[in-house]
């Protein structure tokens, strides 16, 4: 690999690490297994760095890197069962809150226009700064601000309907069991 390649891939890696450890540390729980999964695509995407021909593509590269090799963990874990006497008290979340949370606020994007919900993704979801997202979606940064502020109004006023909807329904429900009684 040519000198002026190795100072790329470092400049790169230099300038886009924060970023691509918050892809990391959503790909994996722990924030250390993130660190090594990070690490462990770098090391991977140095080998072939000269092979990328459009550098502007490298996020898009190194983020398939690091699910492939997500994927190569998991897939290589050992389950190791330990028997004990006794169960152990403790309850475990099983996550399905959290699944029905991020079902719903899937289902409440769909409402936003594509501009909006690409500057919501961009700045809550990657956690772009506001520069980087103008920069990304080739708007000025006032238009992101005040996408983003229109979006997220439109947001909390669906979530507010859905609320209200519920507790309509749930009303509803309630009048009928006591009618049926």
């Amino acid at each position: 690999m040519a000198g002026n390649e190795v100072l790329g891939f470092e400049e790169y890696v230099r300038t886009r690490q924060e970023a691509l450890l918050r892809s990391a540390r959503r790909l994996v729980p722990d924030p250390v297994d993130a660190q090594d999964l990070l690490q462990t695509a770098l090391a991977r995407t140095y080998g072939r760095w000269d092979g990328i021909a459009d550098k502007s593509l490298a996020d898009a590269y190194l983020r398939r890197v690091m699910i492939n090799t997500r994927t190569e963990w998991w897939r290589s874990r050992k389950l190791e069962e330990v028997p004990t006497e006794q169960l152990p008290d403790a309850s475990v979340d099983d996550g399905s809150e959290q699944r029905a949370d991020r079902a719903l606020l899937m289902d409440v994007l769909k409402v936003l226009a594509p501009k909006q919900r690409s500057v919501v993704v961009l700045r809550h979801w990657e956690q772009m700064s506001t520069e980087e997202t103008a920069a990304a979606l080739g708007m000025s940064t006032g238009t992101v601000k005040s996408t983003l502020h229109r979006a997220l109004a439109r947001l909390r006023q669906e979530l507010e309907s859905r609320e209200l909807d519920a507790q309509a329904l749930a009303r509803t429900d309630r009048g009928r069991e006591r009618c049926a009684a």
